[in-house]
């Protein structure tokens, strides 16, 4: 049995007609919620998307623009931070290929759409939608005390940890 996610609205390929269609998607609170608990983030306080959906002959376009308040962790001190996320998205549902064709690589560019595979003659926006919220999310954020933190537990910064700053240490000690 195939879990629903947090964030599920399923359109079946039958209603996508030949003109395209227009929404906005909201998440409620208990979707929020259980978003933010599998993104391990403290908080998502609003998530709302505008979209765009056209059927063409490579498959489901659905392109749009995504809004979101929520908190994050700062990666040095562990604080809750405030984080806006403001992205566009730009995403091709194509059919999921039979296992026993042969499938071909598709190779994109950082200015071409995603991609996402569906079945069973339906697509599912919220999912495509959670998935960009989360493919948005800083990996690292930092708060605005992370700084004055790190230098007090002793933790290198970018730059004296990055390759540049290993080239300068030996250099120090090459004198």
């Amino acid at each position: 049995m195939i879990d629903t996610p947090e964030f599920s609205h399923i359109v079946r390929l039958s209603e996508i007609g030949s003109k395209p269609q227009t929404g906005k998607l909201a998440a409620d609170a208990e979707e929020r919620n259980a978003l933010a608990l599998r993104f391990d983030i403290p908080k998502i306080s609003s998530m709302t998307a505008t979209y765009k959906l056209i059927a063409g002959e490579r498959g489901i376009a659905f392109t749009g623009s995504l809004a979101s308040d929520l908190h994050q962790s700062c990666a040095i001190t562990g604080e809750a931070i405030p984080v806006k996320i403001r992205d566009e998205f730009d995403i091709l549902f194509v059919p999921k290929p039979d296992p026993g064709d042969l499938e071909e690589e598709i190779e994109l560019t950082e200015d071409e759409c995603d991609i996402v595979e569906y079945e069973q003659a339906q697509i599912d926006l919220g999912e495509a939608i959670a998935q960009t919220l989360y493919l948005s999310l800083d990996p690292y954020p930092r708060g605005p005390d992370a700084d004055e933190v790190a230098r007090k537990r002793g933790l290198k910064s970018e730059a004296e940890a990055g390759p540049f700053g290993a080239l300068a240490a030996l250099k120090d000690k090459l004198g």
